[in-house]
């Protein structure tokens, strides 16, 4: 047997070539599997979009053993995403879970076989009391396809263990196809990117989708001078916002300049500063960011010498009065990195 170093067993320090041929055919397995039901989608498809669009409550998805497992991520990812769903247990739906499926609800139901036992009581109180019902199975003529009011149909790819029954090509097959309807229905509803953040305000995606608008300053604390108002009050107004800097005004109230501590002490070192106004000592055009603007995108502009950005109503080239103003401390606080 030849011996391979380049992925050293953490305890042998060596791979045989037979252990890399398994996990090639594990993988190998399940990429045809997802490529020939890429390849076999039809209308079924559409027909179980359709079906879970008109839900008025939540998908109930449910499957027995691994195909539990999937099940449990499939109703996770169409929370996510922008539709109510819950995961039920088959074995605790027949022990009063029942009472959790509504006639509003839609029932998904996975199962290799279409044939696992625990699942006939929730199969039969779709049935008893007309609450939509998909199912996903291998076998089109199983108990669960020929019950279900849309049957979608996994490939028929054999599982990669040795002995045929593990579940792995199935369960991967059964997993893309869950994602493929809650990626589908979220583009079909227009899900958008506010719409994510709104359902993930913790960890970094919630964070990294963060608008400007979300941790800007407002109006009432915007350090804000006029072009010819004397130094000796901007320095007051400097002060008293703790901003580091004041935006500057014309005389339709667009953001013209910006005066940073970097101005003032340049020109304190010339003897003038107190002697000027602040059209004089200004910084003209500075940059700015409009509201709806990712955090993110803030904290790239303010890379460098840039502490503060003023914040704008929208994004044009054209000036505008200023919205409000974000540190990058703002940043920093809200995680945003």
């Amino acid at each position: 047997m030849s011996v391979e170093k380049t992925a050293p067993d953490p305890i042998s320090g060596l791979v045989t070539s037979s252990e890399l041929a398994a996990a090639r055919r594990v993988l190998e397995s399940g990429a045809r599997a997802l490529l020939s039901m890429a390849g076999s989608l039809d209308g079924a498809f559409i027909a179980a979009l359709d079906l879970l669009q008109r839900v008025k409550g939540r998908v109930i998805v449910s499957g027995m053993g691994k195909s539990g497992h999937i099940a449990r991520k499939i109703a996770a990812t169409f929370a996510s995403t922008g539709t109510p769903a819950q995961f039920i247990h088959p074995a605790e739906a027949s022990h009063g879970d029942l009472g959790m499926i509504t006639r509003d609800d839609a029932c998904l139901i996975l199962s290799n076989s279409g044939e696992t036992p625990e699942l006939g009581d929730m199969i039969a109180h779709t049935r008893r009391f007309s609450i939509p019902m998909i199912g996903i199975a291998r076998n089109p003529e199983s108990t669960l396809l020929r019950a279900a009011d849309v049957a979608l149909i996994l490939p028929s790819e054999l599982e990669a263990c040795p002995m045929g029954l593990v579940p792995t090509t199935s369960t991967t097959a059964s997993l893309a196809l869950g994602d493929a309807l809650a990626v589908a229905l979220m583009e079909r509803k227009g899900f958008t990117a506010d719409d994510f953040r709104l359902l993930h305000p913790g960890g970094q995606i919630g964070k990294s989708l963060l608008r400007v608008a979300d941790i800007m300053h407002g109006d009432d604390e915007l350090p804000l001078a006029r072009l010819h108002t004397p130094m000796s009050d901007v320095l007051i107004v400097m002060t008293e916002r703790r901003f580091g800097c004041a935006g500057i005004l014309d005389a339709d109230g667009c953001l013209a300049g910006i005066i940073t501590d970097g101005d003032l002490r340049r020109h304190t070192i010339t003897g003038d500063l107190l002697r000027l106004d602040a059209g004089r000592i200004m910084t003209p055009s500075p940059k700015t960011i409009h509201q709806s603007a990712l955090a993110a995108e803030a904290l790239g502009l303010m890379a460098g010498r840039i502490t503060c950005l003023f914040v704008t109503a929208h994004a044009s080239s054209v000036p505008q009065p200023p919205v409000g103003i974000v540190h990058i401390h703002d940043c920093l606080r809200a995680g945003i990195i």
